[in-house]
């Protein structure tokens, strides 16, 4: 796996979203592949909870005839917590700052997940 790709992806779009603090790139077991995250993120854990929260939202969607899961936004009081389906393979969570321009994140994000799924099935 080029691990050196998924740096630049994940830092190619923490450079081009204001407010992207952190990143982090799963498998959807949970399981962390890559991360880009602060000294205070445990990458492990916050691999593990994406990956329940897109379990559940896949199947919510799913079960509410809302067809495929494309991704999940939590909104807290000291930022956000966006979690990405990379097909049915992998996830990407971004983690960011109350500053994060969200509108951005979700225009920015489609050909970075293109692009990292491309790097994970190569």
């Amino acid at each position: 796996m080029d691990f050196d790709a998924l740096a630049a992806e994940l830092r190619g779009l923490r450079e081009s979203v204001a407010g992207v603090t952190d990143t982090v790139v799963a498998a959807v077991d949970g399981i962390c592949i890559f991360a880009d995250v602060a000294e205070t993120i445990d990458p492990a854990k916050i691999s593990a909870l994406a990956a329940a929260d897109l379990g559940i939202a896949r199947q919510a969607s799913e079960l509410a005839g809302q067809g495929t899961l494309n991704q999940t936004v939590v909104f807290s009081s000291d930022g956000y917590m966006a979690v990405y389906a990379i097909g049915r393979i992998a996830l990407m969570v971004v983690l960011g700052d109350k500053g994060l321009n969200v509108g951005r994140l979700l225009f920015e994000t489609r050909p970075v997940i293109d692009r990292i799924a491309a790097i994970l099935t190569a």
